[in-house]
């Protein structure tokens, strides 16, 4: 999350969707996380850091000699990594605010700068984003991007109501001028801001949800209703429909893309 207009609602429902997701990217991505230099005593920029799910990850992949700075445009979710840093202990992670494309970080001071499901919510400013990321490693340092290819994403058993939710939640998308399928684009990205590509990859985490769990169309049902793509009235169908899949063990389908590019 980079942006106060940012969609997704910060819920305890939504914080465990990212820690899955977390979990789920640091097995997916083992190769990527190594040519983004990510290693015992990188230094790493994680931009993006919403509440800090993938604190645990980054810190374990750094070591006790490597540092980590996260950075989030919300106040509030920066505050919710930073007690998330406490709680945990790490001495060498810290928490600012900041946008995307002006994060506040001194240019050239990272190994690695990684940034995670933050283009797909800022389509104006794609470019200008990782043009900002490019400046921020060192002459031989990596920025590491991972984002979605929205159009493919779905969930099993098949609902209409819930397919319904959820081509709501890519027309929101795309009136704000949004591309939820920027992750085919992360290579053009990368070399137009001048880096040269490393490695481009796909693939699709399956994620079975539990307990509270939700898409991240039910996590921006308020920001549809506010911007009329939905109704008040569609919610309770939309919430009783996705309870009906859950408890039939639905599983969500969620494909990827990630890039590696490396400063000059």
């Amino acid at each position: 999350m980079t942006d106060p207009g940012y969609a997704l609602q910060l819920s305890e429902a939504e914080l465990a969707r990212y820690r899955i997701m977390a979990a789920a990217a640091r097995e997916a991505e083992t190769e990527l996380w190594q040519l983004a230099g990510i290693v015992p005593g990188a230094a790493v920029a994680d931009v993006g850091c919403g509440p800090g799910a993938m604190f645990p990850a980054i810190a374990d992949a750094v070591g006790a000699d490597g540092r980590v700075v996260g950075v989030d445009g919300v106040p509030t979710t920066v505050t919710q990594a930073q007690a998330l840093v406490t709680a945990s202990g790490w001495r060498n992670i810290t928490v600012q605010v900041g946008l995307a494309d002006a994060t506040g970080l001194p240019d050239g001071s990272f190994d690695a700068v990684m940034m995670r499901h933050v283009l797909a919510h800022n389509g104006l400013r794609e470019q200008a984003i990782v043009d900002h990321l490019a400046t921020l490693p060192r002459p031989g340092g990596h920025v590491y991007l991972v984002d979605i290819l929205g159009s493919m994403m779905f969930m099993k058993p098949d609902d209409p109501d819930v397919d319904e939710l959820n081509e709501a939640y890519r027309r929101f998308h795309a009136e704000q001028g949004n591309d939820l399928n920027v992750g085919t684009r992360l290579d053009d990205l990368l070399t137009a801001a001048g880096l040269e590509l490393v490695a481009y990859r796909g693939w699709f985490n399956i994620i079975k949800p539990q307990g509270e769990l939700r898409p991240p169309a039910w996590a921006a049902r308020n920001a549809m209703v506010a911007a009329g793509v939905i109704s008040p009235d569609d919610l309770d169908r939309f919430e009783a429909a996705l309870e009906r899949m859950l408890a039939q063990g639905a599983t969500i389908y969620a494909p990827l893309f990630g890039a590696v590019a490396r400063r000059p």
